[in-house]
């Protein structure tokens, strides 16, 4: 649906225009149009009578169902959001500029969503890995768009060799699994699992699988193969770390869940080295990490890379547990992470924009460190109070959505059994409050150097004003009417649990 999409931007771009500001919004702009129209052709899909059993195409390569559907949904709206956060001016960037700059990433967003909305779909090792390269390839152009930042180009440059090696590594693991069951359809692989009794063939899956895995959880992130991401968070332009943190990650560790779901119990019978012990072990790590080496950090991009690791460590938890109730918490726990994140990236962007505006932050859209948030609450007071709001969420108080998600997995944790690394995690919650409480602190501390911000002109569109304070409400009055979300959450859960 979004390939078709496509088409219209890519006429759009051959379209004259004399006003080159208003072509530099146009790619956007229409770029978020599509969107939210392959959004809108996906969900009309629901209605479908056969989609319920799922509905194989192009000979079975992928399986579209109902929750790959919702899910479609869910990513094409937020990479509408994400665009809505392009800048609108730089006095450091030329027109042309601006223009190849709004163009080139318009067009890579399109073709690294089509990856993700067709990875979720993926039933087959062969579409499988054209799916996550075409959603990689993307996601490496991306780090490297802005070509006359140097620190850009080196991020671009490590993410790509890190990242061809989890690729190396994805395509190892399904090469051995086709060596040892001669079949690359998933549902025949799991089938095969279930009715063999040959040791050999299934060690060799299991090898296969487990190598597969350990190369998906380079692609999120997950320690310890987490070094990548704090130096391309930081070094990469904030409007391409907003995309980097959110919509790789989901389509991928949707995936994961497929498989764990359908695989794990089977193998984890037999042998001791399984998928749940790498994920376990890989949670149990992330966590740790994430949480004590994110208090070093004064550099915020670097420390919100650690913070997604420490989340990375929580979903995985969920996903190891692999019940009804940590899938249902698996699914909440990335719609929040999602949207509290995309907003916390939307507040520094619209900080930057103040700062850039009073000459005070030198960079394009781009905020350093954390001291360049000093003072900021006494100038523009809505905006701190709203990223104040994302951060509390994200070290879990209540009653803020980001409380609600870590309480559901470790519940399902503790009910499971899980008890050590339950409260493993316990602790390392409350110790990673304090590096979020760290910029709240810079935040509401004074500065001189701020100057009252004029009220005649704001730098931040309506748009971008407008998603700031739904996200930003949604968080904070997701207590009043809870079942909208978690109704959704659960039906996804029992969907593919049972399926």
């Amino acid at each position: 649906m979004i390939f078709l999409s496509i088409l219209i931007l890519i006429v759009a771009i051959a379209l004259p225009s004399i006003n080159q500001n208003i072509r530099t919004i146009l790619y956007v702009r229409i770029s978020s149009i599509i969107f939210i129209y392959a959004g809108a052709l996906a969900f009309n899909a629901l209605y479908i009578q056969s989609i319920g059993s799922g509905i194989g195409i192009y000979s079975g390569l992928f399986q579209v169902t109902v929750i790959s559907q919702l899910l479609d949904v869910f990513i094409l709206l937020l990479g509408s959001f994400i665009l809505i956060a392009w800048p609108s001016y730089s006095s450091k960037i030329n027109a042309i500029d601006r223009i190849s700059y709004a163009r080139e990433y318009s067009l890579i967003v399109l073709f690294s969503s089509l990856g993700a909305s067709l990875l979720v779909s993926s039933a087959d090792l062969i579409s499988m890995y054209l799916s996550i390269e075409l959603q990689s390839f993307g996601v490496y152009i991306l780090s490297t768009l802005y070509r006359n930042s140097e620190s850009a180009t080196s991020a671009g440059l490590k993410y790509f060799l890190l990242g061809s090696l989890s690729s190396c590594l994805i395509l190892l693991g399904s090469g051995i699994i086709y060596t040892y069951s001669g079949l690359t359809h998933l549902e025949s692989i799991y089938n095969l699992i279930s009715v063999s009794t040959n040791t050999q063939i299934l060690q060799g899956i299991t090898l296969g699988i487990v190598i597969m895995i350990v190369g998906y959880l380079f692609k999120v992130s997950a320690a310890p193969l987490h070094n990548w991401a704090p130096d391309v968070y930081d070094d990469s332009p904030t409007i391409v770390t907003i995309w980097l943190a959110i919509m790789p990650k989901i389509s991928i560790l949707i995936f994961l869940l497929e498989i764990q779901s359908q695989i794990g119990n089977s193998i984890l019978t037999i042998f001791s080295l399984s998928l749940k012990n790498v994920l376990l072990i890989s949670s149990l790590l992330s966590l740790l990490i994430g949480t004590i080496v994110g208090l070093a950090q004064s550099r915020i991009k670097r420390l919100f890379a650690y913070s997604t690791i420490s989340h990375i460590g929580f979903i995985l938890l969920a996903l190891a547990i692999n019940t009804e109730q940590s899938i249902d918490s698996f699914l909440f726990y990335i719609i929040q992470y999602s949207l509290t994140n995309l907003n916390t990236f939307l507040i520094l962007i619209g900080l930057a924009y103040i700062l850039k505006n009073q000459s005070i932050l030198e960079s394009f859209q781009d905020i350093k460190y954390i001291n360049e948030l000093k003072g900021l609450f006494f100038n523009n007071p809505v905006l701190s109070l709203s990223l104040t709001i994302c951060l509390f969420s994200m070290a879990g108080v209540p009653p803020l959505l980001g409380f609600f998600s870590k309480q559901f997995v470790l519940y399902s944790a503790m009910q499971s059994g899980y008890y050590f690394i339950g409260i493993i995690a316990i602790l390392v919650s409350v110790i990673s409050a304090s590096y979020y409480l760290k910029i709240i602190k810079v935040l509401h501390t004074e500065n001189k150097d701020i100057v009252e911000e004029s009220n005649s002109h704001s730098p931040l569109s309506s748009i971008h004003s407008f998603m700031i304070s739904t996200l930003t409400l949604f968080i904070i009055f997701f207590i009043l009417k809870p079942s909208i979300l978690l109704n959704s959450t659960q039906l996804l859960a029992l969907s593919l649990f049972y399926y």
